[in-house]
């Protein structure tokens, strides 16, 4: 199936794609926290965590690599110069960032998470523009992100705050959106040289086998479960292997900063689906995500304007 630049850079396509990839990553964080009850893994058993992170990935990988071969009509196989791309992105994309994650996530709510993880979309144009000059930042961008970020705060003003902010939880969760930001910018980079469907498959796959092998080697293991832990696990791989793989290929035919702003809905979802999953809501809550999510979409608008308004 051959990519055209035009659609996967029109507006509308680029709206559709993104919105799915946040909706997918935003359901994420309800699925990881009913995946740890389900197979009977402690806050504080770190192990189990990482093990189960590895296998979600390593599935990810093999699910994503099998779609993008059957959508491109031939076998996704890296060349041999791709192999030190495939590392670079399996380590700050599905190693670091997702080890931080897992680690952090259990050790503080949904709702809490998916905020602090909102930084992400802010992080990624900082780090595009600063440090990877791929872009120049513009005042659009720049109030765009603080629109997008105001959101992600607001919607969370009031919320949970048992035990206050902890490096081993939101921390964590922090250091995980970083790793994010640099894990784009390079995907960006890569995919000039490489598929993008096929760099997010192997990097899966490498970076899933090293945390399911360290997550054994740490005594991590997965309790019995019925059906429904199986279940939870197939979803989330199939949540890395649809969104990493869209969201890759809408960064080849876009600025970083056009799709990364939309990773504000992310968070946003996030909130929603674990007050709906997971009842971390009080009262008065669904009016600051309406409110949030009119500032989001405020955001990406403001960012996206310019070349709408040129057309």
């Amino acid at each position: 199936m051959k990519r055209n630049k035009t659609d996967l850079s029109a507006l509308p396509v680029v709206l559709v794609l993104t919105l799915v990839c946040c909706l997918l990553w935003g359901s994420a964080f309800p699925a990881i926290k009913k995946g740890y009850e389900l197979f009977g893994i402690a806050s504080g058993d770190s192990s189990s965590q990482i093990l189960f992170a590895g296998l979600r990935f390593t599935l990810a990988g093999i699910l994503a690599a099998l779609l993008g071969s059957a959508g491109a009509g031939r076998w996704l196989v890296p060349g041999k110069g791709s192999l030190p791309r495939i590392g670079v992105l399996a380590m700050f994309q599905t190693i670091l960032q997702y080890t931080f994650f897992y680690l952090g996530l259990a050790r503080t709510t949904g709702m809490k998470s998916s905020v602090i993880n909102g930084s992400q979309a802010f992080i990624c144009i900082l780090t595009a523009v600063y440090i990877f000059r791929q872009e120049k930042m513009t005042l659009r961008k720049l109030a765009g992100c603080l629109l997008g970020f105001a959101g992600v705060v607001i919607v969370n003003l009031g919320g949970s705050t048992e035990g206050g902010i902890h490096f081993s939880g939101e921390g964590l969760i922090l250091l995980s959106a970083v790793s994010y930001s640099f894990s784009v910018c390079f995907t960006k980079r890569f995919s000039k040289h490489d598929d993008p469907v096929m760099l997010s498959s192997y990097q899966f796959i490498l970076g899933g086998l090293v945390m399911t092998a360290a997550g054994f080697a740490m005594g991590g293991k997965l309790g019995s479960t019925g059906a429904g832990g199986e279940l939870i696990l197939l979803y989330l791989a199939f949540v890395s292997a649809a969104a990493f793989s869209l969201w890759g290929l809408l960064l080849k035919y876009n600025p970083v900063s056009r799709i990364s702003v939309f990773g504000f809905m992310t968070p946003v979802s996030g909130v929603v689906l674990s007050a709906l999953f997971l009842s971390e809501t009080q009262s008065g809550d669904w009016l600051k995500m309406a409110v949030s999510l009119v500032l989001v979409a405020l955001g990406i608008i403001i960012v996206n304007i310019s070349k709408s308004a040129g057309k």
